[in-house]
């Protein structure tokens, strides 16, 4: 067959243009993006801010949506809550250093109480302080607040790892969060009776594992949104364990506990849970009162209240109450009465910082 080579020639070239022109288009550095204005925040309980749905994260393991970068608190938080805000840091078991953030309250009636807020996955330690409002309420009832901050080292969203065996066992981050506290113990007038560890979501997960790790030190948690303890060993399980819970290893992991050679000595705990999270399902605080329920060795029916947006489920040994499980109407997987102008915190109430500092005021480690 006989080739026209000129004609061939001139297919190549042409091709070789294309082909240029392919690969610039495809190198080029993106067009930046028209800014929209800003959506005004919805009064709802859907707990979305402006620009992201909450709904559409998975923090405890395979978060879907872009991390927003972290920022520092505005002035106009900081005027609200008057205290001091610091941050520093302090070096993890392979040498770098994880970054932290204290509120000491502006009235000092040492010594103060200390509370520990654990972020989830797509937050910072300066939004997770600005969404709950926890400083305000802080300052209010005389609380110094800590707020460890993930290395993206150690997690590309800021997630803490409640899903790895390690962790759970003790190891991991906790070592790390845990000379946090003692950094600030030796440098503050804490009451060491009255430290409480809080969190939403993956930071829940890590509160949980604190608490349970640690029950010598803190008098009681408050988890948010929280997935159940235990059952989770890798990302994937991660996220069936946040759809699904537990199933029967619930017990199983309590019983585990309890037949340590040191006695544990229970946890007080409260639970605030989303009815309409699609994240953390609520089959996952279901489980987490069953774990609690045996933890603490609660028995008898619980006493219930129910109100406008939630119902509540109260636990007690004599007159002492040792577990609160709340359940939200219409709350997704939000801080409840949170700032709704940050992802991941609902306008609606009822307040979760302020039910929590209730339920902590109870509490002395003893």
């Amino acid at each position: 067959m006989k080739v026209n080579t000129g004609k061939l020639l001139r297919s190549l070239i042409r091709a070789g243009k294309s082909t240029a022109k392919l690969i610039a288009v495809a190198t080029a550095p993106a067009k930046p993006k028209r800014k929209r204005a800003a959506a005004k925040p919805r009064a709802t309980g859907a707990g979305a801010a402006p620009a992201t749905r909450a709904s559409a994260a998975r923090p405890g393991a395979m978060p879907l949506i872009r991390a927003a970068k972290p920022r520092t608190l505005s002035s106009a938080s900081s005027a609200i809550a008057p205290g001091k805000w610091l941050s520093a840091h302090v070096p993890t078991a392979a040498g770098q250093q994880m970054r932290y953030w204290l509120y000491l309250p502006d009235r000092l009636t040492p010594p103060e109480g200390l509370i520990v807020m654990l972020h989830g996955c797509h937050q910072s330690a300066t939004q997770f302080a600005q969404g709950t409002r926890m400083n305000l309420h802080a300052e209010k009832a005389g609380y110094a607040v800590l707020y460890p901050q993930q290395l993206t080292s150690h997690h590309a969203q800021r997630c803490w790892k409640w899903f790895d065996r390690a962790t759970q066992a003790g190891g991991g981050d906790v070592p790390t969060i845990i000379s946090m506290i003692h950094k600030v113990l030796t440098q503050y007038p804490i009451d060491r009776r009255r430290i409480y560890v809080a969190g939403i979501s993956a930071g829940a997960g890590m509160a949980n594992i604190l608490a349970l790790n640690h029950p010598d030190l803190f008098a009681a948690m408050g988890l948010h949104s929280g997935p159940v303890f235990g059952a989770a060993h890798s990302t994937l399980s991660g996220i069936g364990i946040m759809q699904h819970g537990a199933g029967l290893r619930t017990d199983s992991i309590a019983h585990d506990i309890l037949q340590q050679p040191t006695q544990f000595p229970g946890m007080p705990a409260i639970l605030i849970q989303g009815q309409s999270d699609t994240v953390v399902r609520p089959i996952n605080q279901a489980q987490l009162m069953r774990q609690s329920l045996l933890l603490n060795r609660l028995a008898g029916p619980p006493k219930i209240t129910d109100k406008p947006r939630s119902r509540m489920h109260d636990f007690y040994v004599g007159r002492k109450l040792m577990l609160r499980a709340i359940l939200v109407d219409q709350l997704e997987h939000a801080w409840s009465g949170g700032d709704p102008a940050l992802a991941f915190n609902a306008k609606a109430g009822p307040n979760a910082s302020k039910m929590m500092l209730e339920f902590f005021a109870r509490h002395l480690r003893t």
